[in-house]
């Protein structure tokens, strides 16, 4: 009964949590517990290690420029195109929606893996399967608004963490039941379609924001009557600090929305008005949030990484199986992918609890690891043995998980207005922009269409040259700040005399 009185009231949100401590720990235990249920099912897929294999295999038949050059590519062109409008709705529905959205296609795009056989029809599963990605800045931005400022950086690797053991229990899986039990892929692929319904269903008991940053906004006087005798700041409605301020002529968006739409024509005139004034404020917000150098710094670091992981980690399979191919040989991708998932999620759940200057060596720290991406992704390249690609693409998702997750809590944990879902989306969004042009130039058969070697040659050059823009950046920094301390100490050593 207790528990569901909670839910109830954690529903409702007419104030945020009360109570003290226990009251507290309720407010942000409950939604990161559920939406880490959620994360781990829907990351739970022992197929996926295995996808290259099964469209090559007899149950697709598919030849390998089909995929490489025609099939994953419409993955990234997907994508880039539903990325704003996705973006734009999570808001709008307030989060628990798009989560379930994105359960929901994920459902359709696995059941059409099990059963589409035309090369037509596996690009519209790459067109849904960009939709379940798009869909993820909801997964990270939901719990960004219902937690408090301190909560960033335990409930950000919390999260990432329940994912990458999903995938790493799933890929285990998967690796056993090929390798031992001799299952067929078809039967991975069912697994992957029940865990995903699964996640579906978990899904509804989130509980549901009244308020959201742009399309429902809280209005201050509100806010101010609900702060007063609150024991809980990390309330489930985005509240307006002194570093929030509303845009002059600003509406409450919830007032105007008409009940019945077409009774109400002058209402729902004074709706898209509002949209308008909403999309203004997007503009003036990211002017504001960018305006951090430290937030722009590991903003670049995000959409160019980003870019670099995401091709890496949709072609590796590709060449695996051009090293070692699935038809003639064993294969063991699915000890790999939860190998470096299982010791990706031990790096992000103790980076959470790490305590270091990020401000001061942030850059440095950037520059070195991405040198260490370049070497792995070099080896991997150009040593023709399948275990060391195995041991390389281990490192270089080790290195990246840890890296990001950084990269999240510091960019929450610094943006000048509370605006966690804009910067994520235009981060991924660049990154995704810059992965479309990669895209098309580098794989797409309309392209230069070139092979899977020469492929990660270039994106091993990538990651050097991100490397030695973070060290050049890096380095200045370091001498600035030395420069200005040491003009402090002369300016007070003069004051004194």
């Amino acid at each position: 009964m207790e528990a569901q009185d909670v839910l109830s009231g954690l529903r409702s949100r007419v104030l945020p949590c009360r109570g003290g401590r226990a009251a507290e720990s309720v407010c942000w235990l409950l939604p990161t517990a559920v939406l880490c249920a959620y994360g781990f099912f829907y990351s739970l897929r022992p197929s996926e290690p295995f996808l290259t294999a099964f469209l090559l295999g007899p149950d697709k038949n598919l030849t390998e420029t089909q995929v490489f050059n025609e099939i994953y590519p419409v993955w990234t062109y997907s994508y880039l195109v539903l990325l704003l409008p996705v973006f734009l709705l999570t808001d709008y529905l307030r989060y628990k929606p798009v989560i379930l959205l994105q359960g929901l296609t994920l459902i359709v795009t696995w059941f059409m893996l099990l059963y589409a056989k035309e090369l037509l029809a596996l690009q519209f599963l790459e067109f849904f399967y960009g939709l379940v990605t798009a869909t993820e800045i909801a997964y990270y931005s939901y719990l960004y608004s219902v937690v408090d400022l301190t909560l960033y950086q335990k409930v950000t690797s919390y999260c990432r963490s329940a994912t990458l053991v999903g995938y790493t229990v799933g890929s285990i899986a998967g690796q056993i039941l090929v390798s031992v039990a001799g299952w067929p892929l078809f039967y991975l692929n069912v697994i992957s379609l029940t865990s995903a319904s699964v996640a579906f269903a978990v899904a509804w008991f989130l509980p549901m924001p009244q308020k959201s940053l742009f399309f429902h906004h809280v209005s201050s006087s509100q806010v101010s009557k609900e702060r007063n005798g609150v024991d809980c700041k990390n309330g489930p409605i985005i509240q307006d600090g002194p570093a929030l301020k509303r845009v002059p002529g600003w509406e409450d968006v919830e007032s105007k929305v008409p009940l019945n739409v077409e009774e109400h024509p002058e209402e729902h005139q004074e709706l898209k008005v509002n949209i308008v004034k909403v999309i203004r404020e997007l503009w003036a917000d990211f002017l504001r949030c960018y305006s951090s150098r430290l937030l722009l710094c590991w903003s670049v670091w995000w959409a160019l990484s980003t870019c670099g992981y995401f091709q890496v980690i949709n072609y590796a399979q590709g060449l695996w199986e051009m090293v070692l191919p699935s038809r003639s040989s064993d294969i063991y991708n699915g000890g790999v992918e939860a190998a470096s998932t299982l010791l990706g999620a031990v790096a992000v759940f103790v980076v959470g609890h790490v305590k270091t200057s990020w401000a001061t060596w942030g850059e440095i720290a950037l520059a070195l690891f991405s040198f260490f991406i370049a070497a792995a992704v070099f080896v991997m390249d150009t040593v023709r043995n399948i275990w060391v690609c195995y041991v390389s693409y281990i490192v270089f998702r080790i290195i990246y998980m840890l890296l990001i997750t950084v990269a999240t809590f510091q960019i929450a944990a610094n943006l000048s207005v509370e605006r966690y879902g804009l910067v994520f989306g235009v981060n991924t969004f660049i990154a995704l922009a810059l992965q479309t042009l990669l895209t098309f130039i580098v794989v797409d058969a309309k392209g230069l269409g070139l092979d899977i070697f020469t492929q990660f040659m270039i994106y091993a050059v990538y990651f050097a040259a991100i490397s030695v823009v973070f060290l050049i950046s890096g380095t200045y920094r370091i001498i600035r700040n030395y420069q200005k301390r040491n003009e402090r100490r002369n300016e007070m050593a003069a004051n004194v005399a």
